[in-house]
């Protein structure tokens, strides 16, 4: 026997004695305001469902339909087999949606990010990433070999000195040679605060560097038809690459790029996480091409509204009705890992369910409460939350 568990053992041990221990919870019921967990009910407040489409009627039947046509699966990679019609509906989709020339979808935001960069910067390459942004670019920016700098969150003043640094041209190999890829997210996962996209604009431009922005969670909820914070400021046109997921707002499930024809031919040929990936499942594309049609009705402009409503509501409420929030993410940090893990279980046992986010999703120290809002909630859920919360939680934020 060798000492393999043992060693997991005593790892596993040390997450549990640092409040760092991670279970998986069994749901018994689909995604929603309300969920079902170890036959309990709770209200729900840790999707990230924001207009309440991941259990909607029309992108049910649209997954549906897509199974009864090309089937549960797809084969393999869509160099491999051919490419399922889904797949081009909803890249189609996509480029309309957000302006650009041409998309290309991915099984999961995590490959999106990794596939991207890594296809695009190599070890000649400097990459620039705000402090907070998330994992799967953080991790794709150590596997692509580039230079790495970040600068302080949200920083335009920093990232000029960053980017000063990237174009300094005593440095090696020269400037002709060499690229700089700032990336950024519009809006914050665990903070749910935006980013100053016009200065940042203005600075790729001043020291001619690449711009990528991640727009998980501002697609859908910002902007005219929800196409995010990018369109909204009217610089989306100025992004060579535009990066979100279909399984936040959309409420399905992959991730996309949106940019110029060129930059999507290129991923199709280089960007490894697509080539050698199978095909997600065509049942996914198909709602969330039935999504990106619904937000630009009525009842999706409807159900922002709502959504808006009930974030305005939550921030009257609580502590953050000072704070200028532009998303359905509001934190409550608490600091440390256990008074978080504590108050997450204090709401269980009031029925209401929050996640407890520790490290490494956030900094030691600024452990939270993550709360999500979506348009399915009604006043009622907002008030009985905001209620839990003034009882278990210590405000601090």
């Amino acid at each position: 026997m060798t000492d393999f568990n043992p060693e997991l053992e005593r790892r596993l041990n040390a997450l549990r004695g640092q409040h760092l221990f991670r279970e998986l919870r069994r749901v018994d019921s689909a995604q929603g305001t309300r969920i079902e967990i170890g036959g309990r009910t709770f209200l729900n407040f840790s999707s990230n469902d924001y207009l309440g489409l991941a259990n909607h009627s029309v992108l049910k039947e649209a997954a549906i339909k897509a199974v009864e046509t090309f089937g549960a699966g797809t084969g393999a990679s869509r160099l491999v087999c051919g490419s399922l019609a889904p797949f081009h509906q909803l890249e189609e989709a996509l480029a309309d949606f957000k302006r650009t020339e041409a998309a290309l979808t991915f099984s999961t935001g995590y490959a999106t990010a990794i596939g991207t960069i890594c296809a695009v910067l190599g070890k000649n390459d400097i990459i620039i990433l705000d402090k907070l942004v998330h994992a799967s670019i953080v991790d794709a920016a150590k596997l692509c070999g580039a230079k790495l700098r970040v600068f302080f969150h949200n920083d335009p003043e920093d990232l000029e000195d960053k980017l000063k640094w990237a174009t300094d041209e005593s440095r090696q190999p020269p400037p002709a040679t060499r690229h700089t890829l700032i990336v950024t997210e519009s809006i914050f996962s665990m903070d749910g605060d935006a980013a100053p996209l016009r200065d940042i604009v203005m600075l790729k431009e001043k020291y001619g560097a690449w711009l990528m922005v991640d727009e998980a969670h501002a697609t859908g909820i910002i902007g005219k038809d929800g196409r995010g914070l990018a369109d909204e400021l009217g610089v989306g046109g100025q992004i060579e690459i535009q990066m979100g997921t279909l399984g936040k707002a959309l409420g399905a499930s992959g991730g996309y790029i949106c940019g110029s024809r060129a930059l999507i031919d290129y991923l199709v040929n280089r960007s490894r996480s697509f080539i050698f990936s199978t095909a997600p499942v065509p049942a996914a594309a198909a709602a969330a091409t039935a999504a990106i049609q619904l937000m630009q009705s009525s009842e999706g402009e409807s159900r922002r509204k709502n959504l808006r409503a009930q974030v305005g509501e939550l921030q009257s409420q609580t502590i953050n009705r000072q704070s200028q929030i532009p998303a359905a993410i509001i934190p409550i940090i608490l600091g440390g890992e256990n008074e978080a893990s504590e108050a997450s279980a204090k709401l269980r046992g009031r029925g209401v369910f929050v996640p407890a986010i520790r490290y490494p999703a956030v900094a030691r120290g600024a452990a939270r409460l993550r709360v999500t809002l979506t348009a399915a909630h009604a006043a009622e859920d907002i008030s009985r939350l905001a209620g839990a919360l003034d009882e278990v939680a210590n405000h601090k934020s």
